[in-house]
């Protein structure tokens, strides 16, 4: 039990370059205090004491604003930074050295009893408010842009943005950082390639008119060049 609130504790220092001491962490940071009730709550739940895991987990959310379910699976140095309006189901799985941003939902997109949340490999990252729905796989590295939405399995290594979320890049290595500024844009990429195509297309046509030693005409409504109009 200490040696996993020792690495929960480094865990906290090697991910928030705000925290400053031990005793601030242990008195000030509501992410790590709805981890460790979670543990209990778990516990709790995994020895059929049900009812009281529900109640352990129910005053954790008063208490911190996050909210895990007691049956959720959460490993080795998770750190939910902030926290508020964390929210994580009854069948997510969480892998280790996940870091989780404020806001961040792992939600069931069925009422079937079963597997229906996602599952977090190792070294996982996701920005404020990202969403990943269903009973998904999140691989090993993956980073999780803010407010993304993820409803399909992402490949270990790889960084998704949007909604739905893409995966933009996959480095298929471990990633320190999730530098949410320096992201790329999907749609501003679309369009930015389809610009660029459109410009080589106006060029060449350029060429190929005067090639052909046809004049541009400027053109009407109807698309059709103008006619000159006659001197009276």
């Amino acid at each position: 039990m200490f040696r996993t609130i020792r690495e929960d504790l480094q865990a906290v220092f090697a991910k928030d370059p705000a925290a400053r001491n031990t005793l601030e962490v242990i008195l000030c940071y509501p992410g790590l205090h709805a981890l460790w009730l979670h543990r209990l709550a778990h516990w709790l739940w995994q020895h059929r004491l049900r009812l009281l895991a529900r109640i352990l987990s129910h005053l954790s959310r008063f208490l911190t604003g996050v909210e895990i379910h007691p049956g959720a699976k959460i490993g080795r140095r998770c750190f939910i930074d902030h926290g508020t309006g964390v929210v994580i189901g009854e069948t997510s799985e969480i892998g280790d050295d996940v870091l989780l941003y404020q806001g961040v939902s792992l939600g069931g997109t069925t009422l079937k009893k079963g597997k229906r949340h996602p599952t977090l490999g190792n070294n996982v990252e996701m920005g404020s408010g990202a969403i990943a729905l269903g009973a998904i796989t999140i691989g090993d590295s993956a980073r999780i842009g803010s407010g993304s939405v993820v409803v399909n399995s992402v490949p270990p290594g790889a960084t998704v943005v949007g909604i739905p979320g893409r995966a933009v890049e996959n480095h298929h290595q471990p990633i320190t950082d999730l530098e949410h500024g320096k992201l790329p844009d999907p749609v501003a990429e679309a369009i930015r390639r389809v610009l660029k195509k459109q410009n080589k297309l106006e060029e060449r046509l350029k060429i190929l008119e005067k090639a052909s030693g046809i004049a541009a005409a400027a053109s009407g409504e109807s698309g059709r060049p103008e006619e000159k109009q006659s001197a009276p």
